[in-house]
């Protein structure tokens, strides 16, 4: 419950700056109302003009649209960004493979769909990290000694393992030997792990990127995965 609480505070303290300039770039980018000669407001070289309206007391400005482009706010994808993405790719292709096994394995008709809705879920989401990735490719790292480069730009050996809440080989094999209660015990337990794991992540990457399009996918994350740790604790 205290991870919990640490994401959504996390997530209450960067979406409240979120909704601000995004309420900011929205204004911004309202296009005037049609004023002068043929009914439009115009720049002086006759191009339309984009409002920005002014703060209280203050008068709007009007700006042409590469005047507007500029000020909008820079979301260009950072470090914490495109680690948050790649991670949690491997992340939720673990959930999938353990919820993969509960169709016949389970005993539990409420094990059972909650494994259906994590893959309804996290299916589109991995495909939806990996559009980003493609459209976003991480840095190549600066060499360093003793150090290279695997596909993808990504250092060889990252451990996947050490992400927070994933299962370890010894627990997917008990997993996927298990049968019936004893699997939805033991899938309950790993299952809530993983979803703490994934909330933490996400409270970092929405503490720590710059991506809007991260920004919501974690935000889903942490929505989504909260809610689901509540309930397993309550089938638990």
């Amino acid at each position: 419950m205290a991870k919990a609480l640490r994401g959504r505070t996390v997530l209450q303290a960067r979406f409240g700056r979120l909704s601000l300039a995004a309420v900011a770039a929205g204004l911004l980018l309202t296009l005037s109302g049609c004023q002068g000669d043929d009914g439009s407001d115009r720049a002086d070289d006759g191009r339309a003009t984009i409002v920005a309206p002014g703060k209280p007391g203050e008068k709007a400005r009007h700006l042409t649209p590469e005047q507007a482009a500029k000020a909008k706010p820079d979301d260009s994808p950072n470090a914490a960004d495109h680690a948050y993405v790649s991670r949690m790719i491997e992340h939720h292709r673990q959930a999938l493979t353990m919820s993969a096994l509960a169709p016949e394995r389970a005993a539990a008709d409420g094990v059972k769909r909650l494994a259906e809705r994590i893959t309804a879920a996290q299916k589109p989401e991995i495909g939806a990290m990996e559009k980003w990735l493609a459209r976003y490719p991480a840095p190549a790292p600066a060499p360093s000694a003793g150090a290279s480069a695997g596909s993808g730009g990504h250092p060889q050996g990252h451990d996947h393992g050490a992400m927070p809440g994933m299962a370890t080989e010894q627990q997917l094999k008990d997993l996927a030997a298990a049968g019936g209660a004893d699997f939805d015990r033991l899938f309950l337990t790993l299952m809530t792990a993983h979803h703490e794991g994934a909330v933490k992540m996400a409270g970092e990457a929405l503490a720590g990127g710059n991506n809007g399009a991260v920004e919501e996918m974690a935000t889903e994350v942490v929505a989504t995965q909260s809610a689901e740790i509540h309930r397993m604790r309550s089938m638990g």
